[in-house]
């Protein structure tokens, strides 16, 4: 009758810290989650369960519905598309002996852990680095992952459980050395003025500021055209570019403009070009309310200072630019788009986090990804002597009763 029993199953990680170890997106860490898999009786105080398997892996959900902003889109529009992939390697944590059904179980813990893919080679998904749990507004589109349990209880029953874990990614910290190295572009519309950015460093954050060096400069073979020009003003914005279904047959974009801010200038252009500076400030999403309370965010998905950021995955793409438009009289008008990063963080949680990255490099050092130390798994079966201790019970005079140490 054991197999009639179903069983109680929770994940928990490690003692005060979280499931997650290590910075995904940041290969020297060795991002994993480490835990233990906890199998109670569910029902009854003491009624052993009949376990014959148990399997665990991270699994990553994700679904779109551009429509869904629009009411009126979102019934007559294309439905949700979702996808869902198994992150990495599904581990077997316990099978029970050979030639039997079942093993009754009175309780068990299952240490475990699943390293999360670090490496960008190969195009098997499995490969993978996988993009950071998000929600747009109005769920256009989401990724969410979850560790399912798979509990086999004899042949007849298998129930699985999922436990929603959020994943940030760290691979784009405007404190890397690589997004500080100075950007430059140059675009022209008719050749007779052309228009020049520098951009210092070229990873943002909420509330970081963006500066831009700005220069237009005459053809000087076309000085006869250039002199006739004038500059009316400069246009700096921020756009978020999401594309749908980027792998499928029919991607489609959506823009959206984020923050502008235009300087008027009204002046010839000179000989020697037209030099400014501008500026503007990525903004960022309040997670305060009006009473100033962080509100406690979903489970699956982080408190994020930011609506998106850059990131790419099977269903969406997410990337941000700078747009650059000169307004001129006699020429052309010019516009140039250079591609920005934006990271969740700001440049302060940034410097902030480089420590404990270093650390956590340091750590995985010794941690051998092909056999990793773990603690021993503990199960006690029901005809164990003291069986009934390890859910706080004991025998007296053939009676079931607390156990009090």
């Amino acid at each position: 009758m054991t197999d009639r029993v179903q069983a109680s199953v929770r994940v928990s990680g490690p003692p005060n810290s979280s499931f997650l170890v290590g910075y995904p997106g940041i290969s020297a860490t060795l991002p994993r989650i480490e835990g233990k898999v906890e199998i109670r009786p569910s029902t009854g105080y003491s009624a052993p369960v009949a376990i014959s398997l148990v399997r665990i892996c991270l699994q990553r959900r994700e679904t779109i519905h551009p429509a869904a902003e629009n009411v009126a889109k979102r019934h007559l529009g294309t439905p949700r598309r979702d996808t869902t992939d198994v992150v990495g390697k599904e581990l077997l944590l316990y099978r029970c002996t050979t030639g039997k059904e079942a093993e009754s179980v009175m309780a068990m813990d299952l240490p475990f852990v699943l390293f999360i893919p670090y490496g960008r080679s190969g195009e098997e998904t499995n490969r993978r680095i996988p993009p950071a749990s998000l929600q747009l507004p109005s769920r256009t589109a989401e990724t969410f992952y979850e560790l399912v349990v798979t509990v086999q209880q004899g042949q007849s029953i298998q129930n699985k459980y999922a436990f929603p874990v959020p994943l940030q990614r760290y691979d784009t910290l405007s404190t890397f050395g690589m997004y500080n190295r100075p950007e430059h572009k140059v675009a022209t519309s008719d050749n007779i003025v052309s228009l020049g950015i520098s951009l210092p460093r070229w990873s943002y954050g909420p509330m970081d500021p963006i500066t831009v060096y700005i220069k237009l400069a005459p053809n000087l073979d076309w000085m006869s055209k250039a002199r006739k020009v004038s500059i009316k003003s400069i246009t700096l914005a921020i756009e978020e570019e999401i594309t749908y279904n980027p792998e499928g047959d029919e991607p489609s974009k959506k823009i959206n403009r984020l923050q502008k801010h235009t300087k008027p200038i009204g002046m010839k252009l000179p000989e020697q070009g037209y030099v400014t500076n501008m500026g503007i400030i990525f903004p960022h999403k309040d997670l305060r309310d009006s009473n100033g309370i962080i509100r406690r965010g979903q489970p699956a998905f982080p408190n994020y200072g930011v609506t998106s950021f850059t990131t790419k995955s099977t269903l969406y793409k997410i990337e941000f630019f700078l747009s650059i438009k000169a307004q001129l009289t006699a020429a052309r008008d010019i516009t140039l788009r250079q591609p920005i990063v934006i990271c969740p963080l700001d440049h302060q949680a940034c410097k902030e986090e480089m420590d404990a990255i270093e650390q956590a490099a340091k750590d995985a050092s010794s941690v051998d990804a092909n056999n990793p130390m773990i603690p021993a798994r503990n199960i006690i079966l029901a005809d164990a002597p003291n069986a009934l201790a390890a859910l706080g019970f004991c025998l007296v005079g053939g009676q079931k009763k607390p156990l009090i140490e």
